[in-house]
């Protein structure tokens, strides 16, 4: 019988988690229906119309929106653990309430920096969206415009 080490043990794990993957991505691309169609192949970008190729420029406001929520949203997630941990009836009886006391102020603490970073945000006018004016389609339709206006 083979004694296998510790970085023996180690390197067939990662062996065997490597070929797992291979494998599973090698079946998914044999069994997947592969039809592309022109739509499916075109860039999407929060569901506006592209415009020339997927190496153009985007509003960086994408970008902001997105940070700003990662970091409110990382932020929040931090409450519920906290709201458990502070929230141990246990410990306020022992430090005759000192913990909740201190628990409260800083919750307060951390929401006020939250709350003055979303200040800051709105301030500097990162929140602000400029909406883009929709272009009338030139399509002619053999529908009458008055079976459009009447549902309007």
């Amino acid at each position: 019988m083979i004694e296998i080490s510790g970085f023996g043990t180690v390197l067939l794990f990662c062996v065997g988690g490597i070929a797992f993957l291979l494998v599973t991505l090698l079946v998914g691309k044999i069994l997947r229906p592969n039809r592309p169609t022109p739509e499916k192949q075109t860039t999407y970008e929060s569901g506006e119309e592209p415009v020339g190729t997927a190496w153009g420029q985007f509003n960086i406001r994408f970008y902001v929106v997105a940070l700003i929520f990662l970091l409110f949203e990382a932020e929040l997630v931090f409450l519920f653990p906290w709201a458990s941990v502070f929230g141990d009836e246990e410990l306020v009886k022992e430090t005759n309430g000192l913990w909740g006391k201190f628990s409260m102020i800083e919750t307060f603490i951390f929401v006020g920096i939250l709350m003055v970073g979303l200040i800051y945000v709105w301030a500097k006018g990162m929140l602000e969206w400029v909406r883009p004016k929709p272009k009338e389609s030139d399509y002619k339709s053999r529908i009458p415009e008055s079976a459009y206006k009447r549902y309007k």
